[in-house]
């Protein structure tokens, strides 16, 4: 049952909650309850009298004091306990802590923090986020759905927990991902918190230790396949349309193979997108865009090496030899500046275990014919780098230290502006770090990682590395979405994305090295990234017919500030 419902008073035009809880119950809903903010009229009206402490503290106060608390906590992961359970009592005090420190929170709230958190997530999770469908539960889903308090739902990020982050299947333990995603949305994008819905398909894990752990708290059986998987995943989808028919949904850290079928067969159906492929893909577009400013250069100037072709390297892989083709190259003048490598070595056309979406980015058997190669039968790292001649190096294997010195140096022999994204988190699984990058190419290398590293001071200049974090896309991308009510997201909606990014980044910020705005920037980033999408979506004939300046601000108004909302009893 709806514990609340966001009213309109049609004398004042107020904006108030009717909210339909009382007493202990109001208190332990994260969504309402204000804490020692409630007024004297709500603590009589909500039967609260008595059951709170006399004093009424402003939110400022209150966030004060949580930010005192956090900065005791002893290291990351207890600081994000500490947030988690703060969110658990009181989501307006976590947001607005998150949104006035933002830059410190989100490595705690997301990367790399979460996916410590995930690894323990049976262990440390004290309440349950959103809906979790099972096999077990999946033919009651209507009623599930119907359980949801929250007055609307606008938002929906789902996972399966096959692939999180560079961490592998972690089943339902993986729940933490799309609660982080939502906090994002909210803290980086300004959706409305009470209309985000975190859910996990639990459809089982292969990992053996959550198999064998007797605290392991997800569906414990082997991970479902094949044809009673993809029914849970349709029945979900049809629910999701017959509940929240203009909600969008966002896949999130499913398998390859299952991610890329996900996304095709249902980015047509549902307002949807996956961001891990096409995320990830437009946030590096974006770091590129500027990267060839900074260089003075073109897409079709540079050599490009890509290795880990799951989801983020297919993604980035496409986005690549998208800009090539805008600038005018065919398909097979595209293809040859593209070498993408996999498990196997080098993907090539004639590749027994090629997949259907890496066949874009197979080179021809011919061009690499008279290639000189370490050992025959294999083309790895080293090949494509002596023979293939890349300027740019994207990593997304979760493989420690995978671009070497060795490497890295034989890169700087030929251009005079390395690019390298070392994008694996945590960071514990980056194939690069910048200080190993700037210290191969003499302080010349550009460089992003996924998560965040300190500058370095190099022969007098400071040197600073991007993050190339998905929230510079998703948040807008939703947000934009949603504002223009289209029916579905499109490449060029995500295209326009990554341009209105990399605008943004300043003459005095590339001179650093940096190809993505400051992370401080993030709400400003969103709003642009939102307006852009939903000018895209207007052009296609996708979304609402508005001019610019009223579309802009219809961003702007639909882009929540936490703060405490009246309640009136309902």
């Amino acid at each position: 049952m709806k514990t609340f419902a966001f009213k309109i008073d049609p004398m004042t035009g107020e904006e108030y909650y009717e909210v339909y809880a009382r007493g202990r119950q109001l208190l332990n809903d994260p969504h309402l309850n204000k804490a020692a903010s409630f007024s004297k009229e709500e603590r009589l009206s909500l039967g609260l009298e008595g059951l709170v402490r006399s004093a009424i503290m402003p939110l400022e106060h209150q966030v004060s004091r949580a930010y005192e608390a956090f900065n005791h906590k002893p290291d990351d992961l207890e600081k994000y306990i500490f947030l988690v359970a703060l969110q658990d009592r009181s989501e307006v005090i976590f947001y607005k802590l998150v949104t006035d420190h933002l830059k410190e929170m989100v490595p705690i709230v997301y990367t790399p923090t979460v996916g410590t958190a995930c690894l323990q997530m049976s262990s440390i999770q004290r309440r349950f986020r959103g809906v979790y469908i099972t096999p077990e539960n999946i033919d009651h889903i209507d009623d599930l759905l119907r359980n949801i308090t929250l007055p609307q739902v606008n938002l929906i990020v789902v996972t399966d927990g096959e692939r999180i982050l560079g961490l592998g299947d972690l089943g339902s333990d993986g729940m933490g991902i799309p609660v982080g995603k939502v906090s994002l949305y909210v803290a980086a994008g300004g959706l409305h918190p009470h209309v985000c819905l975190p859910v996990c398909l639990d459809v089982g894990t292969n990992n053996p230790r959550l198999l064998d752990d007797p605290y392991y708290l997800g569906y414990r059986q082997p991970r479902l396949r094949g044809a009673e998987y993809e029914r849970i995943v349709e029945t979900f989808v049809m629910a999701v349309k017959r509940h929240f028919p203009d909600a969008l949904l966002q896949w999130e850290d499913f398998g390859k193979s299952t991610a890329f079928k996900n996304l095709e067969r249902y980015r047509d159906r549902i307002l949807s997108f996956n961001d891990d492929i096409q995320g990830t893909g437009s946030t590096s577009l974006a770091a590129l865009m500027t990267a060839m400013r900074i260089k003075k250069s073109r897409f079709s100037d540079e050599r490009y090496m890509i290795v880990g072709m799951g989801q983020a390297g297919t993604g980035i892989s496409l986005n690549i030899l998208a800009a090539l083709k805008a600038e005018g190259l065919g398909d097979e003048e595209a293809r040859a500046r593209v070498f993408c490598i996999d498990m196997q070595g080098l993907l090539v056309e004639d590749d027994p275990l090629l997949e259907e979406p890496q066949r874009p980015m197979a080179q021809r058997r011919a061009a690499v014919a008279d290639w000189k190669l370490d050992a025959p039968g294999k083309i790895g790292m080293l090949d494509v780098v002596r023979n293939g001649r890349p300027t740019v190096l994207v990593g997304v294997t979760a493989q420690t230290g995978l671009f070497s010195e060795a490497i890295l140096q034989e890169v700087a022999k030929v251009t005079d502006r390395p690019i390298v994204f070392a994008l694996s988190n945590p960071t514990s699984k980056c194939e690069a770090t910048p200080e190993q990058v700037w210290k191969a190419t003499d302080g010349k290398g550009l460089v992003a990682c996924g998560s965040p590293f300190p500058p370095m001071e190099w022969k007098g200049k400071v040197l600073r590395s991007s993050q190339c974090n998905n929230m510079y896309i998703f948040p807008g991308v939703g947000l934009g979405a949603l504002v223009a009510k289209a029916s579905k997201i499109t490449d060029g909606m995500l295209l326009a994305a990554s341009r209105a990014i990399s605008e943004m980044v300043t003459p005095e910020q590339e001179a650093q090295g940096l190809m993505l705005p400051e992370m401080e920037d993030i709400r400003k980033v969103s709003t642009a990234v939102a307006a852009a999408v939903a000018r895209q979506a207007r052009e296609e004939g996708l979304g609402r017919i508005m001019d610019d300046a009223t579309l802009e601000e219809a961003v702007a108004r639909a882009q929540w500030e936490p703060h405490f909302t009246p309640y009136r009893a309902g």
